[in-house]
């Protein structure tokens, strides 16, 4: 993420509180993030060297919850790369009405460098110098980019050792069988897809007559155009970092996914059992698939790819963020006064930390969720979320971000000024 994106974030909750009318105490709660740890990493190396690695957790804000929020293993992660994921993060939960507040953590690092055994040292070292920030019941770390359920299981398993006694809550997104929660692999991919459903039924689409373009192939765009694929929306262009295929004919997504797991390139293919054949496409860059006239855009790989230096080439009717922080917050009210309708990521990507929070609720209860239960509790947050945020935005004129930050920011100051504001302490008696 580029170095001004906490800047970015932090400006969008101001803009956006003060038009709303929302306690200038909340606004400044969210200016600034309540705990940031910053650690070094020591880490025994296959050589027997010991290098030290840069790592992260900040808890930006607690007033709904325990912090929760993904650690991610990048070469590029900083501390405002961090505090701007851990500031969406508490947006997003209050969004969907988990009682969480938000949390991000991260570890600078090429995790494709390192050995098997020196990933899970690292990961080993991160949580016994985070041990005191993360519990079941404070902050409740989760996967993100490059980290993965093997990841999560190591991490609970230290903090286990730590702790001496057991403590399946202190992680989401473990293995199964480590007490994590079926679903939680296309739950991204998934909300993003329940999002969209809810804007057919508000315009009686026929998904066969919608097109979408899927900037980014890894797990929640993959997810969200297998999904709307099956329901018969035509998929017209799909990339991932290396570039995109387009056809106005719709591809099949499962095949190009199945030659992706194979070759690590997004073929336009169509494949029948294990034979795959190439079909008519055109080669376009990721910057030209963000300027295709389609109906859907979903950007779902990287930050800022919707900004200033391509807005007047964006066409797109609806604009479904997948990725954190797609669109840059200089951009958004010219988006909606060209009526670019953008469901923001701190709702279309909602479904993850939501089926995280299952997986939560499933440890400490000790009482483990079915497949059918996980998709039907998602379906009615994620619905009655979205539906939320649409009619606040009919009913006060907002687009749907200005109108999910109004909601978010709202719900947090209800709770701030539960413990009293200096409207309430200047007050006397």
């Amino acid at each position: 993420m580029s170095d001004q994106v906490y800047q970015d974030a932090i400006t969008r909750v101001r803009r956006i509180g003060e038009s709303a009318g929302v306690n200038h105490e909340v606004i400044e709660a969210l200016m600034h993030p309540m705990r940031t740890m910053v650690a070094s990493l020591p880490v025994r190396m296959d050589d027997g060297s010991t290098q030290y690695f840069t790592a992260y957790r900040c808890r930006y804000n607690n007033a709904l919850g325990p912090t929760k929020g993904g650690i991610r293993y990048h070469p590029d992660v900083n501390l405002q790369e961090v505090q701007a994921l851990a500031l969406w993060m508490t947006i997003k939960c209050a969004v969907v009405g988990l009682p969480y507040g938000g949390g991000k953590g991260g570890v600078t690092v090429d995790p494709k460098k390192l050995s098997r055994m020196e990933l899970e040292r690292l990961s080993r070292s991160y949580v016994r110098q985070m041990a005191d920030v993360i519990s079941p019941d404070r902050d409740i770390p989760a996967p993100d980019v490059y980290t993965n359920e093997r990841i999560m299981g190591w991490m609970m398993d230290e903090y286990e050792y730590i702790t001496r006694k057991k403590a399946p809550g202190v992680i989401t997104g473990k293995p199964l069988s480590l007490g994590g929660s079926v679903g939680r692999d296309d739950a991204t991919g998934r909300g993003a897809y329940l999002c969209i459903l809810e804007l057919e039924k508000k315009h009686n689409w026929k998904p066969e007559e919608i097109t979408v373009a899927v900037q980014g192939f890894g797990n929640g765009g993959y997810h969200a155009a297998r999904l709307l694929h099956e329901r018969g929306y035509k998929i017209v262009a799909i990339s991932d970092s290396r570039g995109g295929i387009f056809s106005s004919n719709g591809f099949d997504v499962p095949s190009i996914y199945k030659e992706k797991q194979a070759t690590k390139q997004v073929k336009a293919v169509y494949c029948t059992h294990s034979v795959c054949e190439q079909v008519e496409h055109t080669a376009i860059s990721n910057e030209e698939l963000l300027e295709l006239d389609v109906d859907i855009l979903i950007p779902a790989a990287l930050d800022g790819v919707i900004g200033g230096h391509n807005i007047d080439n964006i066409k797109a009717k609806y604009i479904v963020e997948v990725a954190n922080g797609p669109v840059l917050s200089d951009v958004d009210d010219i988006l909606h006064e060209r009526g670019i309708h953008v469901i923001p990521d701190v709702l279309a990507n909602a479904g993850g930390v939501t089926v995280s929070y299952f997986e939560w609720v499933q440890n400490r209860s000790g009482y483990a969720w079915d497949l059918t239960t996980v998709h039907e509790r998602l379906e009615k947050i994620m619905s009655e979320s979205f539906n939320r945020i649409w009619d606040l935005a009919q009913s006060e004129g907002r687009s749907m971000r200005n109108a999910a930050y109004t909601h978010a920011m709202r719900k947090i100051g209800e709770a701030i000024e539960a413990h009293g504001t200096q409207d309430y302490f200047s007050i006397r008696d």
